[in-house]
Protein backbone atom coordinates (compact mmCIF):
# COMPACT_ATOMS: atom_id res chain seq x y z
CA UNK A 1 0.00 0.00 0.00
CA UNK A 2 2.68 2.24 0.85
CA UNK A 3 4.46 1.26 -2.50
CA UNK A 4 1.46 2.13 -4.52
CA UNK A 5 0.29 5.74 -2.74
CA UNK A 6 3.84 6.85 -3.71
CA UNK A 7 3.22 6.81 -7.47
CA UNK A 8 -0.37 8.60 -6.53
CA UNK A 9 1.54 11.18 -4.64
CA UNK A 10 3.94 11.90 -7.52
CA UNK A 11 1.93 12.35 -9.76
CA UNK A 12 -0.48 15.28 -7.72
CA UNK A 13 2.68 16.79 -7.89
CA UNK A 14 3.44 16.88 -11.45
CA UNK A 15 -0.16 18.11 -12.22
CA UNK A 16 0.67 20.69 -9.81
CA UNK A 17 3.99 22.15 -11.29
CA UNK A 18 2.27 22.15 -14.51
CA UNK A 19 -1.03 23.93 -13.38
CA UNK A 20 1.11 26.80 -11.55
CA UNK A 21 3.69 26.76 -14.70
CA UNK A 22 0.31 27.72 -16.79
CA UNK A 23 -0.77 30.28 -14.66
CA UNK A 24 2.48 32.14 -14.75
CA UNK A 25 2.46 32.15 -18.73
CA UNK A 26 -0.75 33.05 -18.73
CA UNK A 27 0.18 35.98 -16.43
CA UNK A 28 3.36 37.32 -18.60
CA UNK A 29 1.54 37.22 -21.88
CA UNK A 30 -1.23 39.42 -20.33
CA UNK A 31 1.42 42.21 -19.14
CA UNK A 32 3.44 42.03 -22.19
CA UNK A 33 2.60 44.38 -25.13
CA UNK A 34 0.73 42.94 -28.03
CA UNK A 35 3.27 44.00 -30.90
CA UNK A 36 1.23 44.80 -34.74
CA UNK A 37 3.12 45.21 -37.91
CA UNK A 38 1.60 48.25 -40.31
CA UNK A 39 4.53 49.56 -41.64
CA UNK A 40 7.33 48.43 -44.56
CA UNK A 41 10.39 48.95 -45.36
CA UNK A 42 11.52 51.25 -48.35
CA UNK A 43 10.53 50.39 -51.69
CA UNK A 44 7.31 48.65 -50.05
CA UNK A 45 3.69 49.92 -48.86
CA UNK A 46 0.97 48.05 -46.22
CA UNK A 47 -1.53 46.00 -48.23
CA UNK A 48 -4.45 46.19 -45.33
CA UNK A 49 -6.70 43.92 -47.43
CA UNK A 50 -3.76 41.55 -47.77
CA UNK A 51 -1.90 42.11 -44.52
CA UNK A 52 1.62 41.75 -45.95
CA UNK A 53 3.93 44.97 -47.47
CA UNK A 54 3.87 44.82 -51.18
CA UNK A 55 6.10 46.94 -53.97
CA UNK A 56 5.55 50.10 -54.93
CA UNK A 57 6.11 50.92 -58.78
CA UNK A 58 8.57 54.04 -58.36
CA UNK A 59 8.44 53.91 -62.74
CA UNK A 60 4.84 55.38 -62.10
CA UNK A 61 4.94 57.53 -58.76
CA UNK A 62 8.58 58.94 -59.17
CA UNK A 63 8.35 62.24 -61.19
CA UNK A 64 11.74 61.80 -63.90
CA UNK A 65 12.65 58.31 -62.17
CA UNK A 66 16.09 57.88 -64.99
CA UNK A 67 17.90 60.71 -66.54
CA UNK A 68 19.30 61.66 -69.70
CA UNK A 69 17.25 59.17 -71.89
CA UNK A 70 16.90 56.08 -70.27
CA UNK A 71 13.91 54.19 -69.58
CA UNK A 72 12.36 52.97 -66.22
CA UNK A 73 12.12 49.49 -65.13
CA UNK A 74 9.89 48.83 -62.00
CA UNK A 75 11.80 46.07 -60.12
CA UNK A 76 11.27 44.24 -56.27
CA UNK A 77 12.01 47.40 -53.66
CA UNK A 78 13.48 49.35 -56.22
CA UNK A 79 13.98 50.19 -60.23
CA UNK A 80 16.15 50.13 -62.75
CA UNK A 81 17.37 52.94 -65.15
CA UNK A 82 18.42 51.20 -68.79
CA UNK A 83 18.99 52.63 -72.00
CA UNK A 84 16.46 52.97 -74.47
CA UNK A 85 18.23 50.28 -76.90
CA UNK A 86 18.60 47.71 -73.96
CA UNK A 87 17.15 44.54 -74.86
CA UNK A 88 15.75 42.94 -71.30
CA UNK A 89 16.19 39.51 -70.37
CA UNK A 90 14.45 38.05 -67.16
CA UNK A 91 15.56 34.91 -65.38
CA UNK A 92 14.26 33.90 -62.45
CA UNK A 93 16.93 31.34 -61.67
CA UNK A 94 18.51 31.39 -58.48
CA UNK A 95 22.09 32.09 -58.80
CA UNK A 96 24.31 29.24 -59.39
CA UNK A 97 26.20 30.57 -56.10
CA UNK A 98 24.49 32.21 -53.45
CA UNK A 99 25.96 34.21 -50.79
CA UNK A 100 24.58 33.02 -47.25
CA UNK A 101 21.84 34.66 -46.00
CA UNK A 102 22.85 37.19 -42.82
CA UNK A 103 20.89 36.72 -39.37
CA UNK A 104 17.68 37.65 -39.21
CA UNK A 105 16.79 40.11 -42.78
CA UNK A 106 20.11 40.83 -43.64
CA UNK A 107 19.72 37.51 -46.31
CA UNK A 108 18.31 39.57 -49.16
CA UNK A 109 21.53 42.46 -48.97
CA UNK A 110 23.89 39.76 -49.32
CA UNK A 111 22.20 38.29 -51.92
CA UNK A 112 22.05 41.63 -53.73
CA UNK A 113 25.47 41.74 -52.75
CA UNK A 114 27.12 38.87 -54.06
CA UNK A 115 25.10 39.66 -57.36
CA UNK A 116 26.69 42.84 -58.13
CA UNK A 117 23.70 45.09 -57.76
CA UNK A 118 25.20 47.70 -55.34
CA UNK A 119 28.41 49.78 -56.09
CA UNK A 120 30.36 52.08 -53.58
CA UNK A 121 28.39 50.53 -50.55
CA UNK A 122 26.84 47.50 -49.06
CA UNK A 123 23.46 46.22 -50.01
CA UNK A 124 21.09 47.37 -47.03
CA UNK A 125 18.64 43.92 -45.67
CA UNK A 126 15.78 44.37 -47.14
CA UNK A 127 16.21 47.98 -48.11
CA UNK A 128 16.56 48.42 -52.03
CA UNK A 129 19.61 49.53 -53.52
CA UNK A 130 21.31 50.89 -56.63
CA UNK A 131 24.12 50.00 -58.65
CA UNK A 132 25.30 51.65 -62.38
CA UNK A 133 24.64 49.44 -65.27
CA UNK A 134 27.54 49.18 -67.19
CA UNK A 135 26.46 51.18 -70.78
CA UNK A 136 25.17 53.75 -68.80
CA UNK A 137 22.21 52.59 -66.50
CA UNK A 138 21.26 52.54 -62.47
CA UNK A 139 19.70 49.84 -61.36
CA UNK A 140 17.50 50.86 -57.72
CA UNK A 141 16.99 47.51 -56.34
CA UNK A 142 17.73 45.08 -53.52
CA UNK A 143 18.17 41.84 -55.05
CA UNK A 144 18.98 42.54 -59.06
CA UNK A 145 21.60 41.11 -60.58
CA UNK A 146 22.22 42.50 -63.68
CA UNK A 147 24.48 41.05 -66.34
CA UNK A 148 25.40 43.17 -69.42
CA UNK A 149 26.01 41.09 -72.63
CA UNK A 150 27.00 43.99 -75.54
CA UNK A 151 23.67 46.15 -75.36
CA UNK A 152 21.39 43.07 -73.68
CA UNK A 153 20.67 43.32 -70.02
CA UNK A 154 19.98 40.08 -67.76
CA UNK A 155 18.08 40.59 -64.60
CA UNK A 156 17.76 37.92 -62.15
CA UNK A 157 14.88 38.20 -60.57
CA UNK A 158 15.89 36.78 -56.85
CA UNK A 159 13.87 39.61 -54.38
CA UNK A 160 14.50 39.85 -50.55
CA UNK A 161 11.29 39.39 -48.37
CA UNK A 162 10.36 42.85 -47.64
CA UNK A 163 10.29 43.25 -43.52
CA UNK A 164 7.67 44.33 -41.60
CA UNK A 165 8.37 47.08 -38.71
CA UNK A 166 6.66 46.72 -36.16
CA UNK A 167 4.35 49.86 -35.05
CA UNK A 168 5.16 49.84 -31.49
CA UNK A 169 7.37 53.12 -30.88
CA UNK A 170 9.36 51.14 -27.95
CA UNK A 171 10.25 48.47 -29.92
CA UNK A 172 13.56 48.56 -31.06
CA UNK A 173 14.16 47.52 -34.65
CA UNK A 174 17.65 46.24 -36.11
CA UNK A 175 17.96 47.95 -39.83
CA UNK A 176 20.67 46.93 -42.46
CA UNK A 177 23.54 48.87 -43.00
CA UNK A 178 23.21 52.16 -45.32
CA UNK A 179 19.70 52.40 -42.95
CA UNK A 180 18.65 54.31 -39.31
CA UNK A 181 15.62 53.94 -37.03
CA UNK A 182 13.71 56.98 -37.40
CA UNK A 183 11.77 58.32 -34.45
CA UNK A 184 8.65 56.78 -36.39
CA UNK A 185 10.64 53.44 -35.82
CA UNK A 186 11.01 53.02 -39.84
CA UNK A 187 14.64 52.18 -40.94
CA UNK A 188 14.97 55.00 -43.60
CA UNK A 189 17.86 56.10 -46.09
CA UNK A 190 21.42 57.79 -44.26
CA UNK A 191 22.44 60.25 -46.77
CA UNK A 192 26.47 59.80 -46.78
CA UNK A 193 26.65 62.46 -49.10
CA UNK A 194 25.09 65.34 -47.08
CA UNK A 195 26.20 63.79 -44.26
CA UNK A 196 29.95 63.82 -45.71
CA UNK A 197 31.01 60.11 -44.34
CA UNK A 198 31.20 59.16 -48.58
CA UNK A 199 34.58 58.00 -49.49
CA UNK A 200 34.28 59.89 -52.64
CA UNK A 201 37.22 61.85 -54.14
CA UNK A 202 37.37 65.60 -54.67
CA UNK A 203 36.98 65.41 -58.47
CA UNK A 204 34.23 63.43 -57.77
CA UNK A 205 30.37 63.43 -57.65
CA UNK A 206 28.93 61.55 -54.51
CA UNK A 207 25.36 60.16 -55.26
CA UNK A 208 23.27 59.36 -52.50
CA UNK A 209 21.48 55.51 -52.90
CA UNK A 210 18.99 53.77 -50.90
CA UNK A 211 21.30 52.43 -48.08
CA UNK A 212 24.23 53.03 -49.73
CA UNK A 213 26.00 55.75 -52.54
CA UNK A 214 28.16 55.94 -55.12
CA UNK A 215 30.81 58.16 -56.66
CA UNK A 216 30.43 59.79 -60.04
CA UNK A 217 32.76 61.62 -62.61
CA UNK A 218 31.18 64.75 -63.65
CA UNK A 219 30.28 65.07 -67.34
CA UNK A 220 32.69 64.54 -69.73
CA UNK A 221 34.53 62.40 -67.39
CA UNK A 222 34.90 58.70 -67.06
CA UNK A 223 36.19 56.36 -63.94
CA UNK A 224 39.80 54.74 -64.43
CA UNK A 225 40.21 52.58 -61.06
CA UNK A 226 39.23 55.59 -58.80
CA UNK A 227 40.22 58.40 -60.80
CA UNK A 228 38.18 60.70 -62.48
CA UNK A 229 40.17 61.13 -66.38
CA UNK A 230 39.04 62.82 -69.46
CA UNK A 231 37.09 61.44 -71.93
CA UNK A 232 38.21 62.14 -74.86
CA UNK A 233 34.94 62.60 -77.70
CA UNK A 234 36.71 63.53 -80.74
CA UNK A 235 38.39 59.90 -80.44
CA UNK A 236 35.13 58.67 -80.74
CA UNK A 237 33.34 59.52 -84.09
CA UNK A 238 31.24 61.20 -85.46
CA UNK A 239 30.84 63.67 -83.18
CA UNK A 240 31.42 66.65 -85.33
CA UNK A 241 30.80 66.82 -88.70
CA UNK A 242 33.85 68.50 -90.14
CA UNK A 243 36.66 69.39 -86.93
CA UNK A 244 36.35 68.16 -83.50
CA UNK A 245 38.14 70.28 -80.12
CA UNK A 246 38.58 68.51 -77.05
CA UNK A 247 38.73 69.98 -74.00
CA UNK A 248 38.94 68.88 -69.80
CA UNK A 249 35.74 67.47 -68.95
CA UNK A 250 33.90 68.66 -73.07
CA UNK A 251 34.53 69.28 -76.50
CA UNK A 252 33.50 71.81 -79.09
CA UNK A 253 32.98 71.22 -82.68
CA UNK A 254 34.63 73.52 -85.30
CA UNK A 255 34.56 74.08 -89.04
CA UNK A 256 36.74 74.89 -91.89
CA UNK A 257 36.70 78.01 -93.49
CA UNK A 258 33.96 79.00 -95.55
CA UNK A 259 31.45 76.93 -93.09
CA UNK A 260 29.81 77.91 -89.88
CA UNK A 261 27.73 75.86 -87.32
CA UNK A 262 24.58 75.00 -87.52
CA UNK A 263 21.96 75.32 -84.51
CA UNK A 264 22.92 72.19 -83.68
CA UNK A 265 26.76 73.13 -82.58
CA UNK A 266 27.36 69.72 -84.73
CA UNK A 267 26.51 70.05 -88.09
CA UNK A 268 28.57 72.80 -90.31
CA UNK A 269 26.79 74.69 -92.97
CA UNK A 270 28.03 76.66 -95.78
CA UNK A 271 28.26 80.47 -95.58
CA UNK A 272 27.37 82.41 -98.56
CA UNK A 273 30.01 85.27 -98.58
CA UNK A 274 27.84 86.86 -101.38
CA UNK A 275 24.85 87.61 -99.26
CA UNK A 276 26.21 88.04 -95.52
CA UNK A 277 29.64 90.33 -96.36
CA UNK A 278 30.15 90.48 -100.19
CA UNK A 279 33.85 91.46 -100.46
CA UNK A 280 34.20 90.75 -104.68
CA UNK A 281 33.92 94.51 -106.40
CA UNK A 282 31.84 93.39 -109.27
CA UNK A 283 30.23 89.66 -109.52
CA UNK A 284 30.86 87.40 -107.15
CA UNK A 285 29.52 83.07 -106.99
CA UNK A 286 28.76 81.53 -103.70
CA UNK A 287 30.51 78.37 -104.07
CA UNK A 288 30.91 75.15 -101.24
CA UNK A 289 32.85 76.30 -98.49
CA UNK A 290 34.21 79.39 -100.51
CA UNK A 291 33.48 82.16 -103.19
CA UNK A 292 34.67 83.30 -105.82
CA UNK A 293 34.83 86.89 -107.42
CA UNK A 294 34.69 87.46 -111.50
CA UNK A 295 34.96 90.54 -113.62
CA UNK A 296 31.98 92.55 -115.83
CA UNK A 297 33.48 92.36 -119.57
CA UNK A 298 36.23 95.26 -119.63
CA UNK A 299 38.08 94.31 -116.66
CA UNK A 300 40.26 91.39 -114.82
CA UNK A 301 40.87 90.27 -111.48
CA UNK A 302 43.59 92.30 -109.64
CA UNK A 303 46.45 90.23 -107.34
CA UNK A 304 44.04 90.00 -104.37
CA UNK A 305 41.57 88.45 -106.10
CA UNK A 306 38.80 90.41 -104.90
CA UNK A 307 39.05 93.45 -106.71
CA UNK A 308 38.86 94.48 -110.63
CA UNK A 309 41.52 96.43 -112.74
CA UNK A 310 40.19 97.86 -116.36
CA UNK A 311 41.64 95.73 -118.93
CA UNK A 312 44.02 98.19 -121.59
CA UNK A 313 42.72 96.28 -124.69
CA UNK A 314 44.92 98.71 -126.65
CA UNK A 315 47.95 97.45 -124.98
CA UNK A 316 46.97 94.04 -125.58
CA UNK A 317 46.69 94.14 -129.37
CA UNK A 318 47.35 96.44 -132.17
CA UNK A 319 44.87 95.51 -134.75
CA UNK A 320 41.74 96.21 -132.63
CA UNK A 321 41.14 99.69 -134.33
CA UNK A 322 42.02 100.55 -138.01
CA UNK A 323 43.34 104.32 -136.98
CA UNK A 324 43.40 104.74 -133.36
CA UNK A 325 42.18 102.80 -130.21
CA UNK A 326 41.10 104.46 -126.95
CA UNK A 327 40.84 102.57 -123.53
CA UNK A 328 37.95 103.45 -121.63
CA UNK A 329 36.62 102.17 -118.15
CA UNK A 330 35.76 98.70 -118.20
CA UNK A 331 35.85 99.03 -122.68
CA UNK A 332 37.72 100.70 -125.77
CA UNK A 333 36.83 102.48 -128.53
CA UNK A 334 37.70 103.61 -132.25
CA UNK A 335 38.87 106.72 -133.37
CA UNK A 336 39.02 107.71 -136.88
CA UNK A 337 41.16 111.02 -138.13
CA UNK A 338 39.82 113.95 -139.62
CA UNK A 339 38.01 112.92 -142.53
CA UNK A 340 36.73 109.46 -141.63
CA UNK A 341 34.11 108.41 -139.85
CA UNK A 342 34.19 105.20 -137.58
CA UNK A 343 32.32 101.93 -139.02
CA UNK A 344 31.35 99.14 -137.77
CA UNK A 345 33.10 100.14 -134.73
CA UNK A 346 36.22 99.87 -135.37
CA UNK A 347 36.96 100.46 -139.38
CA UNK A 348 37.44 103.66 -140.61
CA UNK A 349 35.54 105.30 -143.95
CA UNK A 350 36.16 108.26 -145.86
CA UNK A 351 33.51 110.57 -145.16
CA UNK A 352 32.61 112.66 -149.11
CA UNK A 353 32.25 116.05 -147.83
CA UNK A 354 31.48 117.25 -151.44
CA UNK A 355 28.58 115.75 -150.33
CA UNK A 356 27.52 117.07 -146.93
CA UNK A 357 29.71 120.33 -146.49
CA UNK A 358 32.23 121.83 -148.00
CA UNK A 359 33.64 125.21 -148.97
CA UNK A 360 33.83 125.58 -152.53
CA UNK A 361 32.83 128.22 -154.76
CA UNK A 362 30.11 128.23 -157.49
CA UNK A 363 32.61 128.49 -160.26
CA UNK A 364 34.26 125.37 -158.39
CA UNK A 365 33.57 121.97 -158.08
CA UNK A 366 33.86 119.84 -155.35
CA UNK A 367 36.58 116.83 -155.38
CA UNK A 368 36.18 113.92 -152.69
CA UNK A 369 39.74 111.98 -152.19
CA UNK A 370 40.46 110.08 -149.32
CA UNK A 371 40.50 112.21 -146.06
CA UNK A 372 39.16 115.40 -147.49
CA UNK A 373 38.13 117.26 -151.10
CA UNK A 374 39.64 119.69 -153.33
CA UNK A 375 37.82 122.73 -154.63
CA UNK A 376 39.01 122.98 -158.82
CA UNK A 377 38.03 125.60 -161.14
CA UNK A 378 34.82 124.76 -163.41
CA UNK A 379 36.74 125.62 -165.85
CA UNK A 380 40.38 124.78 -165.92
CA UNK A 381 41.29 125.76 -169.51
CA UNK A 382 44.19 128.11 -170.01
CA UNK A 383 44.55 130.72 -173.28
CA UNK A 384 44.48 129.44 -176.09
CA UNK A 385 42.41 126.63 -175.18
CA UNK A 386 38.81 127.16 -174.87
CA UNK A 387 35.92 125.16 -172.54
CA UNK A 388 34.01 122.76 -175.35
CA UNK A 389 32.49 120.89 -172.86
CA UNK A 390 32.90 119.67 -168.90
CA UNK A 391 36.52 119.92 -167.87
CA UNK A 392 37.52 119.33 -171.76
CA UNK A 393 39.69 122.20 -173.60
CA UNK A 394 40.53 122.88 -177.18
CA UNK A 395 42.83 124.71 -179.22
CA UNK A 396 41.11 125.66 -182.04
CA UNK A 397 42.85 125.46 -185.56
CA UNK A 398 42.60 128.96 -186.46
CA UNK A 399 44.43 129.78 -183.21
CA UNK A 400 48.36 129.80 -184.69
CA UNK A 401 49.71 129.37 -181.34
CA UNK A 402 47.54 126.03 -181.13
CA UNK A 403 49.81 124.25 -184.35
CA UNK A 404 52.39 123.50 -181.65
CA UNK A 405 50.39 122.24 -178.87
CA UNK A 406 47.84 119.72 -178.49
CA UNK A 407 44.65 119.91 -179.77
CA UNK A 408 42.72 118.72 -176.73
CA UNK A 409 43.55 118.61 -172.94
CA UNK A 410 40.75 117.10 -170.96
CA UNK A 411 41.18 117.05 -166.87
CA UNK A 412 40.78 114.25 -164.81
CA UNK A 413 41.05 113.33 -160.92
CA UNK A 414 41.38 110.71 -158.88
CA UNK A 415 42.81 109.51 -155.39
CA UNK A 416 44.46 106.64 -153.81
CA UNK A 417 45.21 105.51 -150.43
CA UNK A 418 48.74 106.28 -149.04
CA UNK A 419 51.31 103.20 -148.98
CA UNK A 420 49.41 101.01 -151.45
CA UNK A 421 50.98 97.94 -152.41
CA UNK A 422 52.92 98.10 -156.08
CA UNK A 423 52.44 97.23 -158.92
CA UNK A 424 49.60 97.94 -159.32
CA UNK A 425 46.78 99.56 -162.40
CA UNK A 426 45.20 103.19 -161.10
CA UNK A 427 43.81 104.55 -164.22
CA UNK A 428 43.26 103.77 -168.46
CA UNK A 429 43.14 106.24 -170.78
CA UNK A 430 41.37 105.48 -173.85
CA UNK A 431 41.44 107.48 -177.39
CA UNK A 432 37.55 109.14 -178.38
CA UNK A 433 38.38 110.11 -181.59
CA UNK A 434 39.51 107.41 -183.77
CA UNK A 435 41.36 108.20 -187.43
CA UNK A 436 41.35 105.72 -190.54
CA UNK A 437 44.69 104.61 -191.52
CA UNK A 438 46.35 106.06 -187.82
CA UNK A 439 48.62 104.28 -185.49
CA UNK A 440 48.25 105.47 -181.88
CA UNK A 441 51.02 105.90 -179.45
CA UNK A 442 50.97 106.86 -175.35
CA UNK A 443 53.39 108.59 -173.08
CA UNK A 444 53.90 109.96 -169.80
CA UNK A 445 54.93 113.43 -171.10
CA UNK A 446 55.06 115.14 -167.76
CA UNK A 447 54.75 114.90 -164.07
CA UNK A 448 56.81 111.10 -163.68
CA UNK A 449 60.33 112.63 -162.98
CA UNK A 450 60.77 110.21 -160.04
CA UNK A 451 59.45 107.56 -161.79
CA UNK A 452 56.45 106.61 -159.82
CA UNK A 453 54.07 105.61 -162.91
CA UNK A 454 54.58 103.53 -165.79
CA UNK A 455 52.09 103.69 -168.96
CA UNK A 456 51.82 100.69 -170.26
CA UNK A 457 49.45 100.41 -174.10
CA UNK A 458 46.66 97.75 -174.12
CA UNK A 459 45.23 98.31 -177.58
CA UNK A 460 45.86 100.74 -179.84
CA UNK A 461 43.33 102.81 -178.67
CA UNK A 462 44.07 102.68 -175.12
CA UNK A 463 46.59 102.24 -172.48
CA UNK A 464 46.86 101.49 -168.25
CA UNK A 465 48.91 103.95 -166.32
CA UNK A 466 50.75 101.60 -163.93
CA UNK A 467 52.08 102.43 -160.08
CA UNK A 468 55.32 100.93 -160.13
CA UNK A 469 56.17 102.64 -156.52
CA UNK A 470 54.63 103.40 -152.97
CA UNK A 471 53.29 106.75 -152.58
CA UNK A 472 52.93 108.12 -148.98
CA UNK A 473 50.55 111.23 -148.71
CA UNK A 474 48.92 113.62 -148.01
CA UNK A 475 50.56 114.56 -151.36
CA UNK A 476 48.98 115.52 -154.94
CA UNK A 477 50.64 114.51 -158.20
CA UNK A 478 49.31 116.18 -161.92
CA UNK A 479 50.59 113.29 -164.90
CA UNK A 480 50.35 114.25 -168.60
CA UNK A 481 49.31 111.66 -170.41
CA UNK A 482 49.73 112.21 -174.07
CA UNK A 483 48.25 110.53 -177.07
CA UNK A 484 50.16 110.83 -180.38
CA UNK A 485 48.48 110.14 -183.66
CA UNK A 486 50.18 109.34 -187.17
CA UNK A 487 48.99 108.40 -190.30
CA UNK A 488 50.52 105.35 -191.78
CA UNK A 489 52.19 107.54 -194.50
CA UNK A 490 53.06 110.27 -191.98
CA UNK A 491 51.35 113.48 -193.41
CA UNK A 492 48.93 113.72 -190.30
CA UNK A 493 50.23 114.15 -186.72
CA UNK A 494 47.73 115.05 -183.67
CA UNK A 495 48.00 114.46 -180.33
CA UNK A 496 45.59 115.16 -177.12
CA UNK A 497 46.74 115.36 -173.86
CA UNK A 498 44.72 113.66 -170.37
CA UNK A 499 46.02 115.64 -166.92
CA UNK A 500 45.58 113.27 -164.52
CA UNK A 501 45.18 114.69 -160.72
CA UNK A 502 46.42 111.71 -158.25
CA UNK A 503 45.71 112.89 -154.81
CA UNK A 504 47.56 110.56 -152.40
CA UNK A 505 45.72 110.27 -149.12
CA UNK A 506 47.10 110.73 -145.79
CA UNK A 507 46.16 107.07 -144.61
CA UNK A 508 46.14 103.75 -146.34
CA UNK A 509 42.49 103.58 -145.05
Amino acid sequence: ARSAARPRRFTMLKVLFLTMLTLALVKSQDTEETITYTQCTDGYEWDPVRQQCKDIDECDIVPDACKGGMKCVNHYGGYLCLPKTAQIIVNNEQPQQETPAAEGVGAAANAAAASGAGTGGVAASGMATSAVVPGGGFVASAAAEVQTSRNNFVIRRNPADPQRIPSNPSHRIQCATGYEQSEHNVCQDIDECTAGTHSCRADQVCINLRGSFTCQCPPGYQKRGEQCVDVDECSIPPYCHQRCVNTPGSFYCQCSPGFQLAANNYTCVDINECDASNQCAQQCYNILGSFICQCNQGYELSSDRLNCEDIDECRTSSYLCQYQCVNEPGKFSCMCPQGYQVVRSRTCQDINECETTNECREDEMCWNYHGGFRCYPRNPCQDPYVLTSENRCVCPVSNAMCRELPQSIVYKYMSIRSDRSVPSDIFQIQATTIYANTINTFRIKSGNENGEFYLRQTSPVSAMLVLVKSLSGPREYIVDLEMLTVNSIGTFRTSSVLRLTIIVGPFSF
